[in-house]
């Protein structure tokens, strides 16, 4: 098991570092105020767009705002397209979470949510929303879109030892409203990811916004991959580029 599955499986267990607030972000140019973030230190050797530099989840009311800033343009590296859904790769921005899964709807005690903004452009796994504006709701996977995720520690997947948990044949989860059919806890909210430069933002609702006080999380740039079966464990982190906390402790706080 990796030092990043070991973390996930005892996230909770840690003390958080204290952040301070109100969250100060980029100015569009890779600026960065230390004040209200999980800071991280550049690292040269990683493609600048997922060299994470900080991380930070803001809420206001009814409302919480999940930020990445980068080294260079968010959103700038994408995946190279396979033709076929086996094997597809996908990168993804992703905030781990200590939210009980149930807090977006799926079943409860069953894994680390997390939210992601993700590419891949051999599959559209949003069938609700037409994020080109093109008439077709099947094929715009490569634009950045969003997700909720429950992540599970998988032997099985190698590298990161981790997978979106799988749905076994013949079980029946509770499951988000939008969850797009695949066997996987994975839901499609329709949050749109924006991005300012070195700075990627998803503003998300949750249905009880108080179950956040409190609540641990990270940022994660990484890239996950089919399973070149198309079966379980379905969808594996293959690939983690960068951590803001550097060891997965789930250190910022939502305050």
């Amino acid at each position: 098991m990796t030092k990043f599955s070991r973390n996930l499986a005892v996230v909770g267990s840690i003390a958080p570092v204290l952040l301070l607030s109100p969250p100060v972000f980029a100015d569009g140019h890779g600026a960065i105020d230390q004040i209200g973030s999980v800071i991280s230190p550049a690292d040269a050797k990683l493609a600048a767009a997922q060299d994470i530099l900080a991380a930070h989840i803001h809420r206001d009311g009814r409302t919480m705002t999940f930020h990445i800033t980068t080294s260079g343009e968010a959103g700038s590296e994408l995946p190279e397209a396979v033709g076929k859904l086996g094997g597809a790769p996908v990168y993804g921005y992703v905030w781990p979470t200590t939210l009980d899964p149930s807090a977006v709807g799926f079943e409860v005690g069953t894994g680390i949510l997390a939210l992601a903004a993700t590419s891949h452009p051999d599959f559209d796994d949003t069938p609700l929303f037409d994020e080109n504006n093109d008439g077709d709701l099947a094929n715009d996977g490569a634009l950045w879109h969003s997700h909720w995720v429950v992540l599970a520690p998988t032997e099985s997947c190698g590298v990161g030892a981790l997978a979106v948990r799988d749905i076994p044949g013949g079980e029946t989860p509770n499951l988000p409203a939008t969850w797009p059919g695949f066997p996987i806890f994975l839901d499609s909210p329709g949050f749109t990811p924006q991005f300012d430069g070195a700075e990627i933002k998803i503003t998300v609702a949750l249905a009880d916004p108080e179950t956040a006080v409190g609540a641990g999380y990270d940022g994660v740039t990484a890239a996950m991959t089919v399973n070149i079966n198309t079966l379980a464990p379905l969808l594996c982190v293959t690939s983690i580029f960068d951590v803001a906390s550097g060891d997965l402790s789930l250190s910022g706080k939502i305050e």
